[in-house]
């Protein structure tokens, strides 16, 4: 299986993937990792049951988005150029179960028609616990249930929702075929149209934005302890332990997988949909000239790094030496020295070929003022001064 023997070389060399390239999934011998005439890939008709409590898309606090349609996405005179570059590693792991995918033109490498005259591309971590079948089959998968879907692009947020929970139902297809598959992975993408970027993430992998020097988060951490997951993860039968555990076994709300976990997926003889959901929350905005670079990291970064921090060490290193590649396996070096536990995979795309700015900022305005002692000599200069112009007069 090459997906398998990807993941081989960076235990066997703690460097990382040697030219930072990942895999392309849609290259004929990495689509061979699972055979789709084996796996069901209709979408399942529950997929799109959605928890009261969820919604559809969030928006970046930051950056406010006007709702416009998909053929606005693309009128603007600013144009993406897309770099990218990745990097993993092991770390302190005895295995390796991160994956991640770049693919800088999903429409030349998938046959497509470029209709935005910009970039097409798509990038992944999906971050596997219980084996690395899971993240193997999501990093096989996805991108094609996306691109496949009638409604791609004008329906986008709806096709890659869809597409994380089809890749959900086909992989539990899968496990009913072949039981050592089994395993769950947390999974995060970012697909760029044009000047569109989409990012949708179930689980605690992370991507942060750099605009201008500014972190800002594209993705929400899906934690049990947080408020929102716990509400639905107990509305649906699940629990969160006091080390903040999901049924006391994952210390993540969402993920692709973990179909042999009992009481996680389906609870119950009538299979109601469990605490553990595939369904991804999307963050969608319009990339401008001030947006620099996007970074898509595992938890293992995010454990020993602040989103800012990340921006701030990232932005640095492209200012040094301008390369994607480079730039995301000093990312996953200093996590390392920062004594990071996980396995660690980052993806850095830049938006733009130079080099990152130096960001001039003004002097602050240094406001005076008088004291009322001050006020109270001032005035009495001025009234003396008005006594003599008026003496002056009087002697003409």
């Amino acid at each position: 299986m090459e997906g398998s023997e990807h993941g081989r070389s960076f235990r066997e060399n703690r460097s990382g993937s040697g030219n930072g390239l990942p895999p392309n999934p849609l290259a004929a011998s990495y689509r061979k990792t699972f055979n789709s005439d084996s796996v069901s890939l209709s979408p399942c008709k529950k997929s799109l049951v959605r928890h009261p409590s969820l919604q559809m898309r969030t928006r970046v606090p930051d950056a406010p988005i006007e709702p416009i349609a998909i053929s606005e996405y693309f009128q603007s005179d600013f144009i993406p150029t897309i770099r990218s570059g990745a990097w993993a590693d092991i770390g302190v792991r005895s295995c390796m179960e991160d994956v991640y995918v770049c693919v800088d033109d999903f429409a030349e490498d998938f046959g497509l028609e470029n209709t935005n005259g910009g970039p097409n591309a798509f990038y992944g971590v999906f971050d596997g616990h219980g084996g690395k079948h899971a993240a193997d089959f999501a990093g096989c998968h996805l991108l094609r249930f996306i691109l496949e879907d009638k409604e791609f692009p004008q329906e986008i947020e709806k096709v890659i929702s869809s597409a994380f929970l089809r890749t959900d139902a086909a992989f539990a297809k899968a496990c009913s075929l072949d039981a050592a598959l089994a395993s769950g992975t947390t999974a995060l993408t970012a697909i760029i149209m044009g000047r569109l970027l989409v990012v949708a993430n179930a689980g605690d992998c992370r991507a942060v934005l750099c605009r201008r020097g500014k972190a800002i988060e594209m993705s929400i951490d899906h934690k049990p302890i947080y408020a929102r997951e716990r509400e639905r993860i107990e509305a649906s039968g699940g629990c969160v332990s006091s080390d903040g555990y999901l049924n006391g076994h994952l210390n993540v709300a969402r993920a692709l997988g973990d179909w042999h976990m009992e009481g996680m997926k389906i609870i119950g003889s009538n299979s109601d949909p469990g605490p553990l959901i595939a369904e991804p929350e999307l963050i969608t905005t319009n990339l401008t000239e001030e947006d620099e670079f996007l970074i898509i990291g595992c938890d293992g970064i995010w454990d020993v790094f602040l989103s800012q921090n990340a921006v701030d060490f990232a932005r640095r290193r492209l200012q040094e030496h301008n390369d994607p590649s480079l730039c995301s396996k000093d990312l996953v070096d200093e996590a390392l020295k920062r004594k990071s536990i996980d396995n660690l995979a980052a993806i850095i795309i830049c938006f733009q070929h130079h080099r990152p700015p130096n960001l001039v900022t003004s002097p602050p305005r240094v406001r005076r003022s008088f004291s009322d002692k001050g006020l109270r000599e001032l005035q009495s200069f001025l009234d003396s001064l008005g006594g003599e112009e008026g003496g002056g007069r009087n002697c003409h």
